[in-house]
């Protein structure tokens, strides 16, 4: 057995996230303990990139949503579609309104961030009552904006009772990236992978690149699992 994997039985009870002294910003990276990718997609505002979703419901492909209580609130017909899967889709907390679990004044990627305890408290269990109120389980893992954390946010976060999602590969850098590139970054993950990725820009080339590498890899026999039915085992952070 792997005793720094996490299950979802263990959830609650053990941090994901290695303590990282003397950093101002944690990016917390994990993986899978198991022969299999876990694709993740933050959805944070706007819209739906159905080039993704097609693909995913096509192959029926698991895939774990990090959600924002405004996407959902502006997408209910693809919330439907996903509430439809729920063996396929694990919806879960991206926060309120898309706010980064960051304290004081810094400002990453040029965001406003939480700034407080208590807005960051806010920012995430109004995200997980968002999903609730689709009729889906109660998140129980975080991803917050920009995916950075204060230091000191990150055993509040698991002290209200979510894990935080890390990742092993980065997609699409915030579905900034041109479709090659995406294709050919998602195309290479390895069994073990936690992909990051985003399915709310249908208006950038990135999606479609992302659609691509995930056919590949499925072409390639890779099996998918969600965040929700996996263990996962913490990787060194990365600080900023």
């Amino acid at each position: 057995m792997c005793t720094s994997c996490v299950s979802r039985r263990s959830l609650l009870a053990a941090a994901v996230v290695p303590f990282c002294p003397g950093a101002s910003l944690v990016e917390p990276r994990m993986a899978l303990a198991a022969p299999a990718v876990a694709l993740t997609l933050d959805a944070c505002m706007g819209g739906v990139d159905r080039r993704i979703l097609d693909v995913l419901l096509a192959r029926r492909i698991p895939a774990t949503l990090f959600v924002t209580g405004r996407w959902l609130r502006a997408n209910p017909e693809t919330v439907a579609v996903l509430r439809a899967n729920p063996g396929q889709f694990s919806l879960q907390d991206h926060g309120a309104r898309h706010v980064p679990a960051v304290l004081g004044a810094l400002r990453p990627y040029g965001l406003r961030v939480a700034g407080s305890m208590d807005a960051v408290r806010a920012e995430v269990l109004g995200g997980a009552d968002s999903v609730a109120a689709t009729g889906a389980t109660r998140p129980t893992w975080y991803r917050g904006a920009t995916a950075l954390y204060s230091p000191e946010a990150i055993p509040a976060i698991e002290g209200w009772g979510f894990a935080i999602a890390g990742f092993s590969l980065n997609a699409d850098d915030g579905a900034s990236l041109p479709a090659a590139a995406v294709a050919r970054r998602v195309a290479a993950a390895r069994p073990g992978d936690v992909v990051i990725g985003h399915i709310n820009h249908p208006e950038r080339s990135a999606g479609a690149g992302l659609a691509e590498g995930v056919a590949a890899l499925a072409d390639r026999g890779m099996r998918f699992a969600t965040l929700e039915e996996a263990q996962v085992t913490p990787l060194p952070c990365v600080t900023r």
